[in-house]
């Protein structure tokens, strides 16, 4: 793995670590690189009333957008087995990346598949 990947990687897995997942049991990181080579994670929140959690993908995400970025240039999604974003998360990284955007799955033993975001969701609704 490059640097970045090695660094994307790192990021995921220790949010992963903090994730709150008392209901399904499955901790999830993930992390975003902006244009500008920032790095930023998030983890699974859940809460008994599941509609409401939030995904690892939207803590990236939100993180990044609170830190005033608006450009993704690659994500990294870390689980216990290889997940990609659902469907909510495509779109909500389509808001910030392109159908170029790289998104790597991993599991703690390393990256399992890189995809690109216009392949995640062919049909993405931008305005």
């Amino acid at each position: 793995m490059s640097a970045t990947m090695d660094e994307l990687f790192a990021a995921a897995l220790a949010a992963r670590l903090n994730a709150h997942a008392p209901y399904s049991r499955f901790a999830v990181g993930a992390a975003v690189l902006t244009a500008s080579g920032r790095i930023f994670a998030g983890c699974n929140v859940e809460n008994a009333s599941y509609p409401v959690g939030s995904c690892a993908e939207t803590g990236a995400v939100a993180a990044m957008a609170a830190a005033g970025e608006r450009s993704i240039a690659a994500v990294l999604v870390l689980a216990e087995r290889p997940i990609t974003p659902c469907g909510a998360c495509r779109q909500r990284l389509a808001e910030f990346g392109s159908t170029e955007t790289a998104v790597h799955v991993a599991d703690p033993g390393g990256v399992r598949a890189s995809y690109t975001l216009g392949a995640l969701l062919p049909a993405a609704f931008i305005l």
